[in-house]
C-alpha cells in the first residue's frame, strides 16, 4: 500500500463558538476518487478550503504529498508555515468552486494561462499551448478568445476546470461545481469530470449533492454530519445499504426530493 497523499489528523476548525470540524481524521490514497456527502453545514466544504489553505485549522495536523501543510521544519521541531511554504504546497492542489470565480475582464485563454505564467514561470507560449489542449479536452476549443460574460454557466464551469488543471495538480478539489447551474447544463460539466476520473490518475475530492454522480464517480463515499464522519464505505455500501440511522435519514430525504442515488 502506498503512503496516503492526504492525511488529516485530529483536525478541528472553529469559527468563534461554532465548531465546524471536530477531531476529524482522514486519509486519502494517491489516485483515489472520494465523494463527500451530507447536509449543508456539516463541514464538507471546510475540508476542501483547508486543503487549499483558504482556511486555517484550529488544531491537529494536515499532511499533503508527504509534507506538512500548515507547519514546516524549524529549530526544535515543527513551526507554523510561512507564506512561501504555503505557496509551494498550493501548487500541488487545484480547486474548482461553486461559482466559477473567473476573471470577468480577461479572456478564456488569459484566465487559464495566468496562474502558470505567474506562479510557475511558464512561458506565455507554452502556457497557451497547454491551455488550448485543456480547452479541447473540456469541449471549448472555439472559446479561447471569448469573455466569461459570453459563456453559459456550464461553459464557465468547464473553463474553471481547465484553469485548475493548467497547473498540473496532483490533487483536484470540486466544491458543489454543478449546484449553481441550470439543470440542463449540469450533465456537460459532469461529463468532463467523468472523463477526468477515467483518464487521469489524479486524486480527486468531490463535495456534491448529485448523489447519482457520486455513486458512479467515487471509489469511496464519506457521509458527514456536524463536523464528523458518520459513515464511510464503497458507493454501493453507502447508497444501497447504509448502516447508520443518520445516513439512512439523509438519503431518504434526498430520494424524496427526487434525486437519483
Amino acid at each position: 500500500m502506498s503512503e496516503p497523499i492526504i492525511r488529516m489528523d485530529s483536525i478541528s476548525k472553529r469559527f468563534g463558538a461554532l465548531t465546524v470540524l471536530d477531531g476529524l481524521s482522514l486519509q486519502v490514497r494517491p489516485g483515489e476518487k472520494l465523494a463527500l456527502i451530507g447536509p449543508s453545514g456539516s463541514g464538507k466544504t471546510t475540508i476542501l478550503r483547508i486543503l487549499m489553505t483558504l482556511e486555517s485549522i484550529s488544531g491537529g495536523h494536515v499532511e499533503v504529498d508527504g509534507e506538512q501543510l500548515f507547519h514546516m521544519p524549524g529549530q526544535g521541531g515543527l513551526v507554523p508555515a510561512n507564506e512561501a511554504h504555503l505557496h509551494h504546497m498550493r501548487t500541488r492542489i487545484g480547486m474548482v468552486f461553486q461559482h466559477f470565480n473567473l476573471f470577468p475582464h480577461k479572456s478564456v485563454l488569459d484566465n487559464i494561462t495566468l496562474a502558470p505564467i505567474l506562479t510557475k514561470g511558464v512561458s506565455r507560449r507554452d502556457a497557451e499551448v497547454k491551455a488550448r489542449e485543456l480547452l479541447e479536452m473540456v469541449g471549448l476549443a472555439d472559446k479561447a478568445s471569448s469573455m466569461p460574460s459570453q459563456l453559459s454557466g456550464g461553459q464557465k464551469q468547464r473553463v474553471a476546470i481547465a484553469r485548475a488543471l493548467a497547473l498540473s495538480p496532483k490533487i483536484m478539489l470540486f466544491d458543489e461545481v454543478t449546484s449553481a447551474l441550470d439543470p440542463e447544463l449540469v450533465e456537460e460539466v459532469l461529463n468532463v469530470m467523468r472523463r477526468l476520473a477515467a483518464e487521469t490518475d489524479m486524486t480527486m475530492l468531490l463535495v456534491t449533492h448529485e448523489m447519482g454522480f457520486a455513486h458512479d464517480f467515487a471509489d469511496r463515499v464519506l457521509f458527514f454530519d456536524r463536523g464528523r464522519i458518520v459513515e464511510e464505505g464503497a458507493p454501493d455500501e453507502i447508497f444501497r445499504h447504509p448502516k447508520q440511522e443518520r445516513t439512512q435519514t439523509f438519503l431518504r430525504k434526498i430520494i424524496a426530493a427526487g434525486h437519483r442515488v
